[in-house]
């Protein structure tokens, strides 16, 4: 069980540390380089189990299922080496030559295995077993050994290339799947020379580990940043900068279960609306519109700095009105209707607005309130067009 327990320890640190890797990933080209990793991964970890069994079958001395095993250790081990240098290419982002002949060496190594293994069966010329049921490596073996030394050798100095191409933190990451490379040729190395020792499974592990801690959660972090960054660019609204008619919807579900769960209680709504928009937009033309309508959105955020404001519409703009803008609600609303009219008489920009509040025992949805701040809004409106220039 010695061996075998090398491989149990790999295998659970392994999936310990790379839980997060492990999980489904989406295939898109932006997530390339941690599909291949994850491809690498499950490799690595049918590479463990068959390490694994191979140490528990041959104590046991059942050649059969032995033999078995021991093609099922070559085939997963140039499985890994394959899905590594394609790690390494998609993480490059390498589309050249020399990203090509990297993943080609790497196919051709995984198909002079499964060839070899083929030929095994009839001639014995990648292991077999003496007379004492004892394990014996054949040239082959030392052949296809060798040919994964020079290719992570190779993978390795592609890389600290990279490493001096690169700048910040790329250039650290470049230089540790460089030195993950150089570990894996050691550990093959020592392999070769004692093929009963599970060196090639302590490499893996060590070289796996240098990756995650210093290449993969730093991808992870820039990844989910990347993905920040465009659900905030999503749910922005392009010319005001204030969220958009998706954030508000979003926002309107959280606020709904909020309220059934009775976490939330009381809530108000200010809706707003710009006067006069299409007149300036027919006789000044768009961009005069466009001016319009961020200086709108302007007066409404600083006077509701408190609260999200969600432009709904193209002239048309929410705020949503809970701890301290909620208490002040009145006198907020009443001071921007006044700013309003004073904007109404020296020309500037003219919003409309009507406040409701939540109401527990009389409103049975978000939408009941909004129909009243609504209704509010518009009876504003009429009273501004009736005494204003818009």
């Amino acid at each position: 069980m010695y061996y075998s327990s090398i491989g149990i320890i790999s295998l659970i640190v392994l999936v310990i540390i790379n839980i997060e890797a492990l999980r489904k990933v989406r295939n898109t080209s932006e997530n390339e380089a941690r599909l291949k990793y994850r491809q690498y991964l499950f490799a690595l970890i049918s590479f463990f189990i068959a390490d694994i069994m191979w140490g528990f079958f041959y104590e046991q001395r059942w050649l059969i299922l032995t033999y078995i095993d021991t093609c099922m250790f070559f085939g997963s081990m140039v499985l890994s080496v394959l899905c590594w240098t394609r790690g390494v290419v998609a993480f490059a982002g390498s589309k050249g030559r020399y990203g090509k002949i990297l993943v080609m060496s790497g196919w051709a190594i995984f198909l002079f295995e499964f060839i070899v293994l083929a030929v095994n069966l009839f001639f014995p010329i990648v292991f077999t077993f003496g007379k004492g049921s004892e394990y014996m490596p054949l040239p082959a073996r030392y052949i296809g050994l060798l040919l994964q030394m020079i290719l992570f050798l190779v993978t390795s100095v592609y890389s600290m290339i990279m490493a001096v191409r690169s700048k910040g933190i790329s250039r650290s990451h470049y230089r540790t799947i460089s030195i993950s490379g150089i570990i894996m040729c050691f550990f093959i190395a020592v392999q070769m020379l004692f093929p009963l020792m599970p060196f090639y499974s302590m490499g893996c592990l060590f070289g796996t580990c240098l990756i995650h801690t210093f290449v993969y959660r730093d991808k992870d972090a820039e990844h989910n940043v990347a993905i920040d960054l465009a659900k905030q660019k999503a749910y922005k609204d392009g010319l005001t900068g204030v969220k958009n008619k998706l954030s508000y919807l979003e926002a309107l579900a959280e606020l709904e279960t909020s309220v059934e769960s009775g976490e939330l209680t009381e809530y108000g709504i200010v809706v707003f609306d710009l006067n006069g928009l299409k007149s300036i937009n027919d006789t000044l033309g768009h961009e005069a519109g466009d001016e319009y309508i961020k200086s709108g959105c302007s007066l409404i955020c600083r006077s509701f700095n408190h609260s999200p404001v969600f432009r709904v519409g193209g002239d048309e703009f929410v705020a949503i009105l809970k701890g301290e803008d909620y208490a002040n609600r009145e006198e907020l609303v009443r001071a921007f209707r006044e700013k309003i009219r004073e904007n109404q008489k020296n020309g500037e920009v003219v919003v409309a607005s009507g406040l409701a509040v939540y109401d527990a025992s009389k409103d049975t949805s978000y939408n009941d309130v909004f129909k009243r701040a609504d209704e509010s809004m518009y009876e504003q409106k009429r009273d501004l067009k009736s005494v204003g220039v818009h």
